[in-house]
């Protein structure tokens, strides 16, 4: 099936972008039949099996059992081969070496040289199909939860936080691959393991029996620790993921965190947290290393045990010089699949823990599902209305909607947008909006959130999405926008580079674009949650003007209470604990309602005083600082 990349969807790269900001596409009715796209997913990688930690990281074995298959034979040859090196080298020694043959110890020596070349070949082939088995693992985890981070749209952010999707994209992803290196280390263990075993009954009894039930000791010291091992490691990143969600909303509200003087509070907060992530870190390195000390020095030690019960039986003459010289040889090669049984151990540990958190994400659902059977959208210029508001969109008017808690805004716009819980309630045209297709809302109506995110790359493209309009809608867009000056002062202009989140933007200058960008995808129907928030009241009354030019004759809402926009609106809606206490024009409602009147004036001094505090300190649209020019 065709990747989703390969038809232009743009994965977004965080959780505020998922699903709720959909303005890289092309919001017109298609010509033509439209091919039907991904849903979920399922697309890209199979149907995981979600029943248990064991189970997925099963399934991402049998996805590529060809792979598995050829690195196991390639481990179990090697090994097989690095057997017959310690029986070659005791029988250059035995029928070469000793009696003083030099044609037999060269034929051995020969013998030796190109077991060696042989068994180089088969590590590297080992090593090669075992890396593209953890790295397709890997990458094949990784597009589940990309795809589903995309599937569960705005439910995202308000179920699982954004370090929370970091920690499973950085670092669970990896550590499920990871596991899957056992399947090469169990092979090469038991091929090893057989071959000593049958080798050394023809040398000694005594020393076979040593070496099978040596072996199974190593299991049963390390045994034990895994199990404290999986509950520190899942303490570990619960809290690592913890501490990472804080970080990005120290970074997300630095700025007002500033301005409000809570940087000492949250740096606190951070200290604390991150020191009892070192302690839950410390009690992982304590398993950990006790794992790996096993791993390095019990091999070590029985080497050196077989070795000594094999140099005195060649003393009292039961066994050959060349003998010894073999048991030596296959201890020491045993010794290896014995590490790679206590890595392979810790590596599945590892593994599990992070394909349980993988699953936990995997199996979240989105609040909006699409019906069964959903019915056809209704024709252009039908009216939405969420009875649960009370809030109604005419067609070709700009409605806003205000409330003192500008969450209820929210709440009213993602309804009416069909991303949120209680949208089944919601009619557009008479048709209940949660019987529509989300992709056909999401064709006709915008929901343009004041977080969404800004991809990395040029900011032609970065406007347009995965649309290729002409230069005279980019400029259009970015003149109702009050961008023009954001472009100009970019070196490049529309070919300058964004970064990722537009961390090379101003806060004013990222909202402008997020607006720009909106007008340019030119929805039936534009959503804007608080639109002209970061910027000073000279740009924000320009912003006003050129968002009700650049949609006169479509259907926009506005959910602000600045007094620059509720005056450009047609109607506007006044919420108190989310339902509309009153509608009509701003100038009706400030003459007729006290509350409303009280909100909005509060809102003029929030743009005089709060708004000055929370503006970017760097010099924004017009050279000067935001605060500056709000004064």
């Amino acid at each position: 099936m065709e990747p989703v990349a390969a038809r232009g969807t743009l994965v977004p790269h965080s959780a505020n972008d998922a699903g709720r900001v959909d303005d890289t596409r092309d919001t017109r009715e298609p010509h033509g039949p439209r091919e039907p796209e991904p849903t979920g997913a399922t697309c890209l990688t199979g149907v995981p099996d979600r029943r248990s930690a064991g189970r997925f990281l099963w399934w991402l074995g049998v996805s590529q059992r060809g792979r598995v298959a050829t690195g196991m034979f390639f481990g179990a040859s090697w090994m097989a081969g690095l057997t017959l090196v310690p029986l070659l080298l005791s029988r250059a020694v035995d029928d070469g070496l000793v009696p003083g043959r030099p044609g037999a110890l060269l034929g051995w020596c020969g013998a030796l040289l190109a077991i060696g070349v042989l068994n180089a070949l088969l590590a590297m082939g080992r090593h090669r199909m075992m890396t593209q088995v953890r790295m397709d693992a890997a990458f094949r985890t990784a597009r589940l939860v990309n795809a589903h981070a995309t599937r569960l749209g705005a439910t995202l952010p308000r179920r699982v936080t954004a370090g929370e999707v970091v920690t499973i994209g950085m670092r669970d992803v990896g550590m499920a691959g990871q596991a899957l290196t056992v399947a090469s280390s169990s092979g090469v263990g038991l091929v090893a393991f057989a071959m000593v075993a049958v080798l050394l009954l023809a040398i000694s009894p005594v020393l076979a029996a040593v070496v099978l039930l040596g072996v199974p000791v190593f299991a049963l010291l390390v045994g034990p620790l895994l199990g404290p091992l999986r509950g520190s490691e899942t303490a570990y990143r619960e809290r690592e993921s913890g501490l990472a969600a804080r970080v990005l909303d120290i970074v997300g509200g630095l700025r007002v965190l500033g301005g409000l003087g809570g940087k000492a509070a949250y740096a606190d907060r951070y200290r604390r947290d991150s020191a009892l992530l070192r302690a839950e870190g410390y009690r992982v390195a304590t398993v950990t290393s006790w794992i790996q000390a096993l791993g390095a020095g019990l091999p070590v030690l029985f080497l050196a045990a077989v070795t000594w019960l094999a140099a005195r039986l060649a003393a009292r003459g039961d066994i050959t010089v060349g003998e010894l010289v073999a048991v030596y040889g296959y201890v020491a090669v045993l010794s290896l699949p014995v590490a790679y049984l206590i890595e392979g151990a810790y590596d599945v540990s590892r593994g599990l823990v992070a394909a349980r958190r993988i699953i936990r994400f995997l199996d979240l659902e989105p609040e909006r599902v699409d019906a069964p059977a959903p019915l056809a959208a209704p024709p252009v210029g039908s009216r939405l209305h969420d009875p649960e508001s009370g809030v109604s969109v005419a067609p070709a008017r700009l409605t806003a909607v205000v409330s003192a808690r500008p969450a209820e805004t929210v709440a009213v716009l993602d309804r009416l947008g069909g991303i949120a819980a209680g949208a089944s309630a919601v009619t557009w045209g008479g048709v209940r909006l949660d019987r529509v297709a989300g992709e056909r809302i999401r064709d006709r109506i915008l929901v343009a959130d004041n977080e969404a995110e800004l991809f990395a790359g040029p900011l032609r493209a970065v406007l347009g999405g995965r649309r290729e309009p002409d230069g005279a809608a980019i400029a259009a867009a970015v003149r109702a926008a009050a961008a023009e000056d954001v472009v100009r002062g970019l070196p490049g202009g529309l070919d300058a580079p964004v970064l990722p989140g537009g961390r090379n933007l101003s806060g004013g200058q990222r909202q402008r674009i997020r607006l720009a960008r909106a007008l340019l995808a030119d929805p039936e129907v534009l959503l804007a949650v608080e639109p002209t928030s970061a910027v000073d009241a000279h740009t924000e009354a320009a912003m006003a003007r050129g968002l009700r030019a650049a949609r006169a004759g479509r259907a926009t809402v506005v959910g602000s209470a600045s007094p620059l926009l509720l005056d450009r609106a047609d109607v506007v809606y006044y919420l108190v604990d989310g339902r509309a206490v009153a509608v009509g024009a701003h100038r009706e409602l400030l003459a007729a309602e006290p509350g409303y009147r009280r909100l909005v004036a509060r809102g003029v001094e929030d743009a005089e005083g709060t708004r000055a505090a929370d503006a970017d300190p760097e010099p924004d649209e017009g050279g000067a600082p935001a605060a500056a020019v709000a004064r």
